[in-house]
């Protein structure tokens, strides 16, 4: 049995919940799901420049988690950029 999931501080609540590339109709687009977490993640290390161990303490996880967060949230934006895919931000 896997171990459960830790509470995650998230102080942000995206207004927007779909990104999509224009003049594509959604029905004819892949989905790529992005969570308020790895949102957070986004809006600490780079809208508020803060650093690794600085962002780790404000979502309450270490930082080798903080990194994987990161890590897998550029990896799907990167996707949806590259591959023309529609990005959802899921709770």
């Amino acid at each position: 049995m896997p171990r459960p999931r830790l509470f995650r501080r998230i102080r942000f609540n995206p207004n927007v919940t779909y990104f999509k590339p224009q003049g594509v109709p959604m029905r004819f687009l892949d989905i790529i799901e992005l969570t308020t977490e790895e949102m957070e993640a986004l809006r600490l290390k780079n809208e508020e420049g803060l650093d690794q161990v600085e962002c780790a303490k404000l979502m309450k996880t270490s930082q080798s988690t903080f990194q994987r967060i990161l890590s897998g949230s550029y990896k799907k934006i990167t996707e949806a950029l590259l591959k023309g895919k529609a990005i959802k931000i899921v709770k």
